[in-house]
């Protein structure tokens, strides 16, 4: 059982896996600290100076000046501003997600287009070498295409 453990771990896949969730998670860190400590504040200022990480609907009736204050009150609230951050952060992930994954497609793409080396016999319809005189598996005699 240890022998299979350690083949499954050793896998290009698993390690592949394991360095992107853990990139991830350092990129999702960076995304959120630039939209609470970068893009939000601005916004802010612009629609009158509010704090979105301070935005909620209070359900308990009571009066409280601050979500903080609420939360510690053990008050049951809905946390809207927080929402919105965590929206903004998604959508950036998502974009710089969409535009990794299409440079990747595009360098796929260049791969993927080759010169063919092989053609097809027309008698026996097997694979045989771009320059072949003879089929290899019928024996057929092939006219060689020159260079004009």
């Amino acid at each position: 059982m240890w022998q299979e453990f350690k083949t499954f771990i050793m896998r290009g896949n698993v390690i592949d896996l394991a360095v992107g969730v853990i990139i991830g998670a350092a990129f999702s860190k960076i995304v959120t600290s630039l939209v609470e400590d970068v893009i939000m504040p601005p916004i802010g200022l612009l629609l009158g100076k509010v704090d979105f990480s301070n935005l909620y609907v209070n359900l308990s009736g009571k009066g409280y000046s601050s979500l903080a204050e609420a939360q510690k009150a053990g008050a049951a609230t809905i946390n809207y501003g927080l929402f919105f951050n965590s929206l903004i952060n998604f959508l950036i992930i998502a974009v710089v997600i969409f535009l990794v994954v299409k440079q990747v497609n595009r360098f796929k793409k260049q791969e993927e287009v080759k010169e063919p080396d092989t053609k097809e016999c027309p008698y026996c319809l097997s694979q045989i070498p771009l320059r072949a005189r003879k089929c290899q598996c019928c024996t057929a005699d092939l006219a060689v295409e020159t260079d004009a």
